[in-house]
């Protein structure tokens, strides 16, 4: 037979074991925005920059080596001279949407002493709360290349935005 100490220090360890889980539960669906944003993106290629752009493209460079470090381009024309220009014209569009979600579990306990033992009922009743966010955002970068009479650069220029 269990005295009445006994039964209270078994309800407390209960106790902590249901609250410490409730704690585990409610802490473990947070994920903040740029933890969503890091999931989703694609960083497997190389992109193209202003920096890229900057670091690689040089005047006198050769036609081959522009394609190699740029790609193809997505416009090819001539200028009056019938000389080639190159465009890269990209456009990039990131959306990220986050939402998180979080409740608050209340644990009611009630009870009344009979003879020696304890007598008691649970309530548990559940709140429950959400937010989310959302960010559209839009770069450009576009990038023309001139090239002389031996197909080397003569020239380029480059405009970028972000909105």
């Amino acid at each position: 037979m269990y005295s009445y100490w006994h039964s209270q220090k078994g309800i407390r360890t209960i106790l902590t074991t249901v609250f410490g889980a409730c704690a585990v539960i409610i802490l473990s669906g947070c994920m903040g925005a740029a933890e969503h944003r890091a999931a989703v993106r694609d960083d497997s290629s190389e992109r193209l920059t202003v920096g890229t752009v900057q670091r690689k493209v040089q005047v006198g460079m050769p036609a081959s080596d522009v394609a190699t470090v740029m790609g193809s381009p997505n416009i090819v024309t001539t200028d009056e001279k019938r000389r080639e220009v190159w465009i890269y014209d990209k456009i990039s569009t990131e959306r990220v949407y986050s939402t998180s979600e979080g409740g608050v579990a209340t644990l009611i306990l009630g009870g009344a002493l009979v003879g020696s033992g304890l007598v008691g009922g649970a309530v548990a009743p559940y709140g429950s709360q959400s937010a989310g966010a959302e960010s559209t955002s839009q770069r450009t970068l576009t990038v023309v290349i001139k090239y002389d009479e031996e197909m080397k650069v003569r020239d380029f220029s480059y405009h970028a935005t972000r909105f």
